[in-house]
């Protein structure tokens, strides 16, 4: 792998449209991990950590997470339920965490905002690894009852993303289909477009 293509992907900062915090404009989700990097367990625990200081309604913290190291029979497990191209690159990373939405008590009692303090949680997650020098990519093409059976997950527990984490690599250790999508410029909606109404 050359230090150039390295490079030439880590500068990745976003053009936004007002200041923002530099983690966050330079935060990006690639595809291309280094596979001889092993995952660096401090920082690993300093984004769960993130994740388990993020906001919940009723600091009900209503998140579960599994994390599989590469070269775990875990890892492979959650492999096998991504879908579609995800499992062309996602086997490369050093981790595997597969975010759960506790949707319901143990009595069976709706959480509504599950789904939403997970995306919060996640996005802490995300932040500090990103602040650490790790990179993260999120999927959301899983299988979803696949992991629940693979882990024991009672029904209430929803497995809903499986974000790859790791070291990055290269462009050229991409599937060459893919190789466009991840030098592809970044691009967002604009602002004006985004905020429906700011009286």
């Amino acid at each position: 792998m050359s230090d150039t293509a390295v490079l030439s992907l880590s500068d990745r900062t976003a053009p936004t449209e007002s200041p923002v915090l530099d983690v966050l404009a330079e935060r990006w989700s690639p595809r291309g991990f280094d596979v001889d990097a092993p995952i660096d367990e401090a920082k690993l625990a300093s984004a769960l950590e993130a994740a388990r200081w993020s906001p919940s309604a009723n600091n009900s913290q209503p998140w579960r997470f599994i994390v599989a190291r590469r070269g775990t029979e875990a890892f492979d497990q959650i492999v096998a339920n991504l879908l579609g191209f995800n499992q062309m690159w996602a086997d490369r990373a050093g981790a595997l965490v597969v975010a759960v939405a506790e949707t319901a008590t143990a009595d069976g009692t709706p959480v509504h905002f599950a789904q939403y303090d997970l995306g919060q949680a996640m996005a802490h997650f995300s932040v500090q690894a990103h602040h650490d020098g790790l990179f993260v990519h999120q999927m959301g093409g899983i299988e979803r009852d696949g992991l629940r059976q693979a882990f024991g997950l009672d029904e209430r527990f929803t497995p809903l993303t499986v974000s790859a984490v790791g070291t990055l690599g290269g462009i050229e250790t991409l599937p060459e289909a893919l190789q466009e999508r991840e030098a592809a410029p970044r691009v967002r909606r604009p602002l004006a477009e985004t905020v429906v109404l700011s009286a």
